[in-house]
């Protein structure tokens, strides 16, 4: 009786240190699948080189701690003709800074030649796209902007501060197809509290499309397009088309382009692009984007 009951005292210990053992094994399993994922998921890297496309931003921010001295020019129209130099003798330019205050979140302030116009921003990383386990199909990067108007005006009409003023937001939704290619879908809004015109719209929806394609390790060729919906087209303008080719140079993007809109932000090149591009209303262009790191990643 008593070697009965020392034998079932044994198994009853053998069972209990059997369940805590395999419970143990079950969770050292969980972590290390998890841990196997997370090492084998990987942002996608680079979608595209700058933080512009060619007229409008793409879904790159800086990251945090780096300033990025934007220059932006517009030459005159190809079709100005001879006298003009075809249109090296008009210039539109627009100086810009960007500051990554996180690898997420980016501010930025700028000042255009074109109606003396000063602008700031917010583009917040939203969703990288990334691959492996889990993996997100698309990078989303979220934007707002103003845009101030200090042209000095003799019509008679109200022109106080809070007219002067146009508003932008965006969602910028991208994906990068193969190492040399890749996408971009912009929805779009714009308001403007004041229009010359009872015929122009205040608010203006519309949808940019771009895309960028490597041709070797630091060059690439871009293409953009921005539809404005029917019911936002305002009298004498048109959809702004654009075509460029990007060079890498160490800390420099260089990108060369041409396009019918003589603006450089929003507010321009959505809403006041006239030209058209298929009758030689042509502006050359550049921007030169130079990056300084004013505080170093750990």
């Amino acid at each position: 009786m008593r070697l009965l009951s020392t034998m079932g005292l044994g198994l009853l210990l053998a069972l209990l240190l059997r369940v805590p053992a395999h419970a143990q094994d079950s969770l050292l399993a969980e972590l290390s699948s998890q841990l196997l994922d997370s090492a084998s998921r990987a942002p996608v890297l680079a979608t595209f080189k700058g933080t512009r496309i060619i007229n409008g931003h793409s879904v790159e921010t800086p990251g945090g701690g780096t300033l990025v001295f934007l220059i932006s020019h517009r030459f005159g129209t190809l079709n100005s003709g001879a006298y003009n130099f075809f249109g090296l003798d008009q210039a539109s330019i627009r100086l810009g800074l960007e500051y990554g205050l996180s690898d997420h979140l980016t501010a930025g302030v700028g000042r255009s030649s074109l109606d003396k116009t000063y602008d700031g921003f917010l583009k917040y990383r939203a969703l990288r796209q990334s691959t492996g386990p889990r993996a997100m199909p698309v990078s989303v990067t979220l934007f707002g902007s103003s845009a101030l108007t200090s042209l000095r005006y003799f019509d008679g009409l109200d022109h106080t501060l809070p007219r002067r003023l146009t508003y932008t937001v965006q969602a910028l939704v991208a994906r990068k197809i193969s190492a040399g290619l890749s996408v971009q879908v912009v929805p779009t809004l714009v308001h403007r509290n004041l229009v010359d015109t009872r015929r122009q719209h205040n608010d203006v929806y519309a949808l940019g499309v771009a895309g960028r394609q490597k041709l070797s390790k630091r060059t690439a060729l871009m293409l953009e397009y921005y539809y404005r919906l029917p019911t936002s087209e305002d009298p004498g303008t048109r959809n702004a088309l654009a075509a460029g080719f990007d060079i890498e140079t160490g800390g420099h993007v260089f990108q060369l382009h041409v396009t019918n809109s003589q603006g450089m932000i929003e507010k321009h090149f959505l809403t006041q692009t006239s030209g058209n591009f298929f009758d030689g209303d042509i502006y050359f262009g550049f921007n030169v984007a130079r990056n300084f790191t004013l505080k170093p990643r750990l």
